[in-house]
């Protein structure tokens, strides 16, 4: 190891100046993570250019940028407001508001687990920054700046996730009241304003506190800031995103499974697990996005920011800077616009039916969200800088890369839909072929839409970088280093540039799903002479069976476009990590001027070859990595879920009850709990010490790692998405098209859906924040090793990377044998069990 480290010591040292300055780019661009050279960043002075001929200059025009973010957070709370006032029966109010106490109860112990998780970073940052770079002695602000700022990120994940759960919880129970008025449009129209209040606080609360950064925040403390806050919202949002998507299918195969036990319906309010799926829809399908959705926002923005900072001449400095924040500012009044003219129309065409397709209004207001962003980009990109470098293309060949995310962000629901809608073949097929083959060809017919589904996602990311790259080609050398790499930046950029409608769509999913259950555990049918009451306070007449048929066919479209979102949150993670990737290469390999172009030295390049050894056993290993994720992470499923099935069966009451005890209830809760943070430890320490161990092993070996952690985990996580959201809804069509409940065509789609359910909403989306935070915390660990043998330790590294490797062993050993089912096969437990059944 000693030799390859002592190459790029000496390359390091050959680089001088504004050179010197760009290779500490490059190893952080893509992730916003935390190096030296980030920590000296000086913002420019956005008084110095003006725009619009001359009307404003650059800092009033990222303050008219805060203004848009205070209205985006007004309408969001107003939103708020509006659907607490709904009206809603007290039964249906009774159960949401027990929902969300136990939802409450979940995210405070989750902070807690996320503070001490913190206190492990800590000792990296501190070690790093305050001793081998010296912060401690020389700048102790900025370190304290780095670490105030962490805690802020950790905040900013939290508190969007807890707002998330307040508005679905408020926006379930007035959902299923508003079914019984016997009109499909209030079934919509709930759910979406819930998802539009969520997106708009999200991205106005990220977009906020940027902007609060770079206007108001000294100069010279923008790099500390910007390492703190991305350290802490990609912690935050790796712990929700995990742990949510444990908690959520312990709870609901643990309910799941009562259907076919005992012959239930689906939310049976006699069964205890049902109250601790609905705390698991909101912590999975909400807290987890959100958490997710904040994060990825705001590390692409912190890397374009370190981009520019860096690989830009001063003199164009303020003019990306102030483009790039005034194109988020523009798509959040794209999304609002966009929703609202959406609502005319849907209002008009469905006010008044009898029957809608939920799927349309929803598809409709993403692509017109879509177009409505690409035609502002161009039109403010014109505006802004029609004359950027001189290049008077520029404008649009920029605008360009960016309507490549922009699309992704319609282009790819649409294909996904493909395999996971009520409507798709694969879907029908899973049914059709369950009808003869039960159970195992529902299985099957799955993993056959997971693995299509794989093949064109990768097609359509692929397609959309490489129409990217080709733009980028024509970007002069003199505004930038690197060209493509700002263009893979922007493309992760444009993924979530509608962010507050990506958000909305993929929240209406858990609304509608705990919409239906709040009508099961309501019990309202039951209500003594509630027809009357119903019309005396609240002037109709409930039509319970047109308000049941309405929740299960929304409930179809939740599933979908749930499972439209998750591809791009990966997708925009692998966009970013294939930038990074690139970014450790110059790092490594070192740059030198030819003919005054700043390019990559060639001797380097031949360790990026299948002949140097530890770059393929590095895309070996990350492979590994993957594949130990999604079994560690299905375990904690596992093991948890047979726990909670323990406890149900054990206590479930079918005679002379109405409903289950609200004590029953939350001790499933309290499982689903327990083994979400086993297994969320587990998996945390050991990608932690992983990441170390790796980092510090060689850093070719390295780039193999992050390369193959990268291309296995887009596919493995799109794959078990996909194969998940086609086996929920066969499930949901059986139960609404077919009619077909209790019959053994249901029971093998309910089979095929717990086996989608730790597929699609615990392992495969958990990948997108550990692709990210590996990438993010193994670039500190680089640097840290880099550092040290900087320092003549090249011996101590190599005794660290051992030492790291077995602890990482520690962890992934326990993630499975410690995390087993207690009742090992021919033990009296499991011959009793046996003779139950």
């Amino acid at each position: 190891m000693t030799p390859t480290v002592s190459r790029m010591d000496a390359l390091r040292k050959g680089v001088t100046g504004t050179a010197a300055r760009v290779l500490g780019l490059l190893a952080v661009l893509a992730s916003g993570t935390a190096l030296a050279s980030e920590a000296d960043l000086i913002l420019p002075d956005f008084h110095s250019q003006s725009f619009l001929g001359g009307a404003l200059n650059g800092y009033q025009l990222l303050l008219g940028g805060v203004v848009v973010c205070v209205l985006g957070l007004g309408f969001g709370f107003l939103q708020y407001g509006q659907l607490k006032n709904l009206p809603v029966h007290k039964s249906m109010l009774e159960i949401s508001e027990l929902i969300y106490e136990t939802c409450k109860t979940y995210l405070i112990t989750q902070g807690k687990f996320i503070l001490g998780l913190w206190v492990l970073l800590l000792v990296v940052m501190v070690g790093y920054f305050g001793f081998l770079q010296h912060m401690l002695s020389e700048a102790p602000a900025k370190l304290f700046a780095i670490l105030i700022f962490s805690l802020i990120g950790i905040a900013g994940s939290y508190g969007v996730a807890w707002f998330g759960i307040r508005v679905n919880t408020f926006a379930n129970s007035r959902t299923a009241f508003a079914s019984l008025r016997g009109k499909p449009y209030p079934t919509y129209a709930i759910p979406l304003q819930a998802g539009m209040s969520i997106g708009m606080v999200l991205i106005s609360t990220e977009l906020l506190l940027m902007l609060i950064i770079l206007l108001a925040v000294p100069s010279d403390f923008a790099g500390p800031c910007f390492i703190g806050f991305a350290i802490g919202e990609s912690l935050g949002a790796s712990v929700l995103r995990i742990a949510g998507g444990i908690f959520t299918k312990i709870a609901d195969i643990g309910s799941d499974l009562m259907k076919i036990v005992f012959k239930i319906k689906e939310d049976d309010a006699r069964n205890p697990g049902v109250i601790a799926d609905c705390t698991g829809d909101n912590a999975g399908d909400s807290v987890g996005p959100s958490a997710d959705g904040f994060e990825t926002y705001g590390v692409t923005g912190v890397a374009l920011i370190t981009f520019i900072l860096l690989a830009v001449p001063p003199a164009f400095q303020v003019q990306l800077l102030v483009w790039i924040f005034v194109m988020r500012i523009v798509m959040v009044v794209a999304s609002l616009l966009s929703y609202f003219v959406n609502e005319v129309i849907q209002g008009g065409k469905y006010k008044n039916a009898d029957k809608m397709n939920f799927e349309h209004p929803l598809t409709f207001l993403v692509w017109l969200t879509s177009f409505v962003s690409v035609a502002l980009t161009f039109v403010v990109s014109y505006l802004l800088i029609p004359d950027l470098a001189g290049d008077g293309s520029l404008w649009w060949k920029l605008s360009a890369i960016i309507t490549c995310g922009t699309l992704a962000g319609a282009i790819i629901p649409e294909a996904i839909k493909a395999f996971t809608s009520t409507e798709s073949r694969h879907v029908r097929e899973v049914v059709t072929a369950s009808r003869e083959g039960g159970a195992s060809l529902n299985v099957i017919s799955g993993i056959v839409a997971g693995n299509f589904s794989a093949y064109w996602m990768g097609i359509i990311i692929a397609g959309l970088m490489g129409i990217a790259y080709w733009v980028s080609i024509d970007v002069p050398s003199t505004l930038m280093l690197a060209p493509a790499v700002f263009a893979f930046g922007l493309v992760a950029f444009g993924f979530l540039g509608m962010g507050p409608v990506t958000i909305a769509v993929d929240s209406y999913g858990p609304v509608t799903d705990n919409a239906q259950s709040v009508y099961e555990l309501s019990l309202i049918e039951n209500v003594p002479n509630v027809k009357a009451e119903v019309a005396k306070d609240f002037g109709f007449t409930p039509d319970f069976e047109k308000g049941k048929e309405y929740l299960e066919e929304n409930d179809g479209a939740g599933n979908t476009f749930k499972a439209t979102a998750k591809p791009v949150l990966i997708g925009t993670a692998v966009v970013g990590a294939t930038t990074m990737i690139f970014s450790i290469i110059v790092l490594l390999v070192g740059t030198e001027t030819v003919n005054g172009v700043l390019s990559l030295k060639n001797e380097g390049l031949g360790n990026l070859s299948l002949l140097h050894a530890p770059f393929l056993l590095g895309l070996v290993t990350g492979g590994a990595v993957i594949y130990w994720f999604s079994g560690a992470s299905m375990q904690a499923v596992s093991t948890g879920a047979y726990r909670a099935v323990e406890f149900i069966k054990a206590n479930i009451k079918l005679e002379g009850v109405e409903k289950a005890s609200v004590e029953d209830s939350k001790r499933v809760v309290e499982i689903c709990t327990q083994y979400a943070q086993k297994g969320m430890l587990n998996i945390f320490l050991g990608v932690f010490f992983s990441t170390l161990a790796f980092a510090c092993a060689e850093p070719f070996f390295f780039i193999g790692y992050l390369i193959s952690i990268a291309i296995f985990g887009l596919y493995q996580a799109v794959f078990m998405a996909n194969a998940g959201g086609a086996w929920d809804n066969a499930k949901k069509l059986v139960e609404t098209e077919l009619r077909a409940k209790g019959t053994d065509l249901h029971a093998a789609t309910v089979v095929g859906d717990t086996v989608g359910d730790p597929f699609k909403d615990t392992s495969s989306v958990a990948l997108n924040p550990v692709i990210k935070f590996t990438t993010l915390f193994g670039l500190l660990a680089v640097e840290l090793a880099v550092e040290l043998n900087k320092s003549g330790n090249g011996k101590l590294t190599s005794v660290l990377a051992v030492v790291f490797f077995l602890l990482s062993l520690v962890f992934v050993y326990r993630s499975f044998y410690g995390m087993r089912i207690e009742s090992p096969v021919g033990s009296e437990s499991a011959k009793s069990h046996a003779k139950a059944a």
